[in-house]
């Protein structure tokens, strides 16, 4: 370890250059942390405990035999080291988070305070059916709004995250397709265009996978889906809007090519923040679709979920889908159906996917948001998401390189490339660029139709002077790439640290803290 006169350290991650350093590494209130295990000693606890009295173990030989290797640490020290992991980690509520594809947009307070309510936040799902008549009231509503919003037949709660809601509208293709005796249909197409769980659910559900390309538009090449089309396709998975910010104008000539074949369509509902109010998918002929609540109804995404996949079911479909699921009576009374064998209320169902009937948290969230902004405004979140993402892509379309800008207006996210970027320059340097301005990367790399992809969803929640900011950075790092700025090549510089080599770490993760070894004395 080498510390030079300031006290500054490489290790630190940041930088002795562009004034002076500090002995700590800390920048004013940006604190240095090290690793918990740098801060205490495994040798230690946070608490003092007198030696306990020798008894009988009951753990039946299942006892620790060695040291745990945790370090000990006292409750201020616990708190300090994990509050000043929280303030180096970026977030919705900190700035505009433009993941492309991924929607992450603002969680509303009110959405919060009612999932808190003791009545929902206190529910056990093992609690008497009589005892929860609300909170399956919530789930039924919500369900009715899903179905109402998608122009569908069914709906099935239960799924956990939208690739859980991927699978189980596959395996309810399977098992339609095993009911009508067409269980020897075993291929499943993909665009290229679509997102990269369909392939991957699909393989999982047993299915082969076949591509079909995208047109120089960027859409679903329709003659080439066509040709595929045969006896042995179970179905499609499509994305739509796909994951290049575009409608797919096609969507009812290929759900009616893939019907005449005696196929399913399935359609990755992710993306449904840009069309809710406007388009119903089951008018387009899809058969089965997920909706992330997270991405279309605003409940917590990530780490703060959990996720929530509801899948939207057609008539053809619908006796198929998973249990359980609700049923109002006339009399305003709401069961639970968890048996396949219960009358004829859901004989053919392909079975459970979770333990019990979803995320009630997210349902709560969900049709706070649902019921709080009507059908009007319904429609007017896709709006403002389409107008915000239109503007975004207007505004850096003679800055970057904007592949599809030709193509008409995007939808919720725009498109751009490092095409235009001079060379020795690329998407991670733009990407690492704007993390010195104090904004996310937007998703990179992805979708892969497109070279040094750089994919940007505003949502409908940023305002016009959240977006020229991010709008003037953006272009700020490309024009220092444009002009030649090597700095970008080692940014970002003001970040907690400095550029990984990400390929290394990705194949040779290092998962497991050893305790460095100290050099020898010299002689």
């Amino acid at each position: 370890m080498t510390i030079n006169q300031s006290g500054w350290r490489p290790e630190m991650g940041g930088t002795s250059e562009g004034g002076a350093a500090t002995f700590t590494g800390n920048r004013a209130l940006m604190l240095e942390e090290a690793l918990i295990f740098e801060i205490g000693s495994s040798e230690t606890t946070g608490v003092d405990f007198a030696e306990p009295p020798k008894v009988a173990s009951k753990l039946g030989g299942l006892e620790r035999a060695r040291p745990i290797g945790l370090p000990g640490l006292a409750e201020p020290e616990a708190i300090r080291h994990y509050t000043r992991l929280s303030r180096q980690n970026y977030a919705i509520d900190l700035g505009l988070f433009p993941l492309g594809s991924c929607t992450m947009k603002h969680n509303p307070r009110l959405n919060e305070k009612i999932a808190r309510m003791p009545g929902f936040a206190d529910v056990h799902p093992l609690q008497p059916v009589d005892t929860i008549q609300g909170a399956l009231g919530v789930i039924n509503e919500l369900a009715v709004w899903l179905i109402e919003l998608t122009g569908m037949h069914g709906v099935a709660m239960s799924p956990k995250a939208g690739a859980h809601g991927e699978l189980c509208g596959i395996l309810c293709i399977k098992a339609a397709l095993e009911a009508q005796g067409q269980g020897h249909r075993k291929v499943i197409l993909v665009p290229e265009s679509a997102h990269g769980t369909n392939p991957a659910t699909a393989a999982f559900a047993g299915y082969t996978v076949e591509d079909i390309p995208a047109t120089a538009d960027g859409r679903v090449d329709l003659a080439a889906l066509k040709a595929r089309l045969g006896p042995d396709v179970a179905g499609v998975m499509i994305t739509n809007p796909n994951t290049c910010g575009l409608f797919e104008r096609d969507m009812k000539a290929i759900s009616d090519a893939v019907h005449a074949v005696g196929g399913y369509v399935y359609c990755d509902g992710a993306n449904f923040n840009a069309i809710v109010g406007r388009v119903r998918p089951g008018d387009l002929g899809i058969d089965a679709m997920h909706i992330n609540l997270h991405k279309t109804f605003s409940t917590p995404h990530g780490g703060g979920g959990p996720g929530s996949g509801p899948v939207v079911l057609s008539k053809a479909l619908s006796p198929y889908g998973p249990l359980p699921f609700t049923e109002r009576f006339e009399d305003g009374h709401i069961t639970l159906v968890e048996e396949e064998t219960v009358g004829d209320r859901h004989p053919h169902s392909f079975g459970r996917m979770t333990a019990f009937h979803g995320q009630m948290g997210m349902f709560t969230r969900a049709l706070t948001y649902i019921l709080s902004h009507g059908a009007d405004g319904l429609r007017q979140v896709s709006g403002d998401a389409v107008l915000n993402a239109n503007y975004i892509l207007r505004s850096l379309e003679n800055t970057l390189d904007a592949p599809f800008a030709k193509a008409g207006p995007c939808m919720h996210e725009a498109l751009f490339s490092d095409e235009n970027l001079p060379e020795g320059f690329s998407t991670l340097d733009i990407a690492k660029g704007l993390i010195d301005e104090g904004f996310h990367p937007m998703t990179v790399y992805f979708p892969l139709v497109v070279h040094g992809s750089m994919l940007v969803e505003p949502t409908e929640t940023e305002s016009k002077a959240a977006l020229d900011q991010f709008i003037g950075a953006l272009r700020s790092v490309a024009e220092r790439a444009k002009a030649g700025d090597v700095s970008l090549k080692s940014a970002p510089h003001f970040a907690p640290r400095r550029r990984l080599d990400e390929t290394l770490a990705a194949r040779k993760p290092v998962l497991v803290w050893k305790e460095p070894e100290l050099p020898l004395a010299a002689e």
